[in-house]
């Protein structure tokens, strides 16, 4: 359903993505993890057309996507950003209405105000729908925002970093949520994640990227090994194989093998 064919896109001298390469499928979530710094933002960002890249194709439905118009891309791709500022004084049924904007073209109708009943009340909002963004928690506001993208009905719903700074409950509730999303109403999710172990539980495939470069891709189970882990993220780490699937167990960094002992250090500070 997606297609990303040899994208490269740089900030000026620096070259941030090169030569990626990923498919995704309708009913999966798949989930871009990398360092920081490694391009996962970037890529999210040239798929849903927010950056150009200056070389490579990005197709959906095997149509380029730099062929729709910005109206109809709006329409087809979903983008959930790191979080909302809040300056923004919309509530909540304020926000996710901008989600109907592609469509609505003299005012809004019973088929937009239907939408996005359907979504408030799916997503849990509805207590919520006229309280201002600043009144709600991180996970609340989370949601309000990923009510928002569904509300435009892509067939493609690219988030990025969801999970950042919520608790422990919100992350998996996000999570859960997103991996209905995907199974449910058969929509190709892309998702910006730094924790591995919510990206091997929740995602059906991995595309780990290093450098601005795709390192591996493929099963949580086959792209998440201590190798990878090593190559990638510099840290020595074990891998747990469970019900619910790989589970990364971090061991230290592997830049502490060259470290001197504590001991050295107290006699060089000694001395």
């Amino acid at each position: 359903m997606l297609k990303v064919q040899g994208v490269c896109f740089r900030y000026g001298s620096m070259e941030a993505l090169k030569d990626v390469e990923l498919e995704a499928k309708s009913g999966e979530v798949l989930a871009v993890i990398g360092a920081n710094g490694s391009g996962k933002s970037t890529l999210i960002r040239c798929i849903n057309m927010i950056l150009k890249p200056y070389r490579g194709t990005v197709y959906l439905n095997g149509r380029k996507i730099c062929s729709f118009s910005p109206k109809e891309r709006a329409g087809m791709m979903g983008y959930v950003p790191q979080g909302v500022r809040d300056v923004f004084s919309y509530n909540v049924m304020e926000m996710v209405m901008m989600g109907r904007k592609p469509y609505i073209n003299y005012g809004v109708g019973k088929k937009d105000l239907k939408i996005v009943s359907a979504v408030l009340s799916r997503l849990g909002l509805m207590q919520f729908m006229e309280r201002y963004l600043y009144e709600l928690s991180g996970g609340e506001r989370q949601k309000v925002l990923i009510a928002r993208a569904l509300a435009q009905e892509p067939a493609v719903l690219c988030l990025d970093e969801p999970t950042s700074n919520l608790d422990v409950r919100h992350q998996l509730e996000v999570m859960e949520l997103v991996r209905d999303i995907a199974k449910q109403q058969k929509k190709c999710v892309l998702i910006v994640i730094h924790d591995l172990n919510l990206a091997a539980r929740f995602a059906d495939q991995i595309l780990m990227l290093k450098e601005g470069r795709v390192y591996a891709a493929g099963l949580p189970g086959d792209v998440l090994t201590p190798e990878n882990i090593k190559a990638v993220y510099g840290v020595d780490s074990m891998i747990v194989h469970t019900e619910l699937g790989p589970y990364v167990l971090t061991i230290k960094s592997s830049k502490l093998e060259d470290a001197p002992a504590v001991g050295e250090l107290q006699g060089v500070a000694g001395s």
